[in-house]
């Protein structure tokens, strides 16, 4: 049935399911096939939104009444069918109670947490934006509760970097400060810094309709590779400055050349912002950088780069800019030659920083364990 007989056949059910004494109700509801009739609902094109919004408010209900209905939402292919419904809708409104319901099936649910924590997954890569963002909020939640990561979320999450959305790429940027507590940790480090320098067949793919096309001013401005790239930017400097001991990993994946070339960009704006920003901080926070990105800029360059960072970009011209995308700066060499010892420690990390140093001598026990 559809139309209005159908809103008020479900509301009615809602009323008798959310009553005091709704236990037997809910028992001849589930016995009916109640479940599989309400996640039917979800993928019939025909239905309205709003009779598929009560459909997700029912299974709330049903969940929230314990465990092993939640097992059995699940046992019906409900995280398939409502995962996918998220992704499909096309009201807010309702995404954000089918957040409820995901969020409702993640916690106190041992047996199947782990198959909503991959269908959260799954909606990352979604073409709604909404979607996206709530994914990407509820998987917060659903990390902190399955604790081991799944081998695709740094993919994924480097992949959502890509939106136009600031909403949606502040989340996935809280999601990174989250997973860096993670196993993944090295992972997405590696992934953030490769991203600062996109591969030479991603940034053409553009190149000939914008030579073609007189009336195309900047498309590249919404290149995706380059939105990602400005957004890695932006998560190195979050990342850096909120632990040290991430400041210094990231040395030794040669960060500091990587954004150097980033701020040589000039088809990104953005970019060369985001990265001349977070430049600033590792600049300021570790002499050793000081020094090569001095050498490498030159007195004249470094100098407007120290006066206003954040608009650099404004300032320089396209021989400074190719200065910056061509530099040769290697930290790591520097670091790995000094030997990283605590003597000389203070010099290449400054002084009164022990966190610092004890994660610099740990990475050289490592490097000599290595060879």
């Amino acid at each position: 049935m559809t139309g209005l007989c159908l809103e008020k056949i479900l509301k009615s059910i809602g009323i008798f399911l959310s009553a005091v004494s709704s236990n037997r109700y809910l028992i001849e509801f589930l016995e009916v096939g109640g479940v599989l009739t309400l996640l039917e609902i979800l993928g019939l094109e025909k239905i309205k939104e709003e009779d598929k919004k009560e459909s997700i408010k029912l299974l709330q209900l049903i969940a929230n009444c314990g465990r092993k209905y939640k097992e059995l939402i699940c046992e019906s292919y409900g995280v398939r069918s409502i995962a996918e419904f998220l992704a499909k809708s096309k009201s807010e409104e309702t995404q954000e109670e089918v957040q409820v319901l995901l969020d409702s099936l993640v916690h106190g649910n041992p047996k199947y947490q782990n198959q909503v924590y991959k269908g959260l997954i799954a909606l990352l890569p979604s073409a709604s934006p909404k979607a996206q963002q709530l994914s990407l909020q509820t998987l917060r939640t659903a990390q902190s509760i399955v604790e081991d990561t799944h081998p695709s979320i740094v993919a994924c999450v480097l992949n959502v970097l890509r939106t136009m959305h600031l909403e949606v790429q502040y989340e996935a940027i809280e999601l990174i400060k989250d997973l860096v507590n993670y196993d993944v940790c090295t992972a997405l480090l590696k992934g953030l810094v490769a991203l600062l320098i996109p591969p030479v067949k991603e940034t053409s793919k553009l190149q000939p309709k914008i030579l073609n096309d007189s009336t195309v001013l900047q498309l590249t401005a919404h290149l995706p590779v380059f939105l990602q790239q400005a957004a890695a930017a932006k998560a190195i400097g979050i990342l850096a400055r909120s632990n040290n001991r991430l400041a210094g990993e990231m040395l030794h994946l040669r960060v500091v050349h990587s954004l150097m070339a980033a701020m040589g960009n000039t088809d990104h704006s953005n970019s060369q912002r985001q990265a001349s920003l977070t430049l600033e901080y590792f600049v300021q926070m570790f002499p050793v950088v000081e020094e090569h990105v001095r050498k490498s800029m030159g007195e004249e360059l470094y100098k407007l780069f120290l006066s206003n960072p954040e608009d650099l970009y404004m300032k320089i011209d396209s021989i400074q800019a190719d200065i910056l995308a061509a530099n040769e700066v290697n930290i790591t060499r520097a670091l790995n030659l000094g030997g990283l010892s605590n003597s000389n420690m203070g010099f290449y990390l400054g002084p009164g920083d022990q966190d610092q140093q004890a994660y610099a001598t740990h990475f050289q026990e490592d490097v000599k364990g290595k060879e």
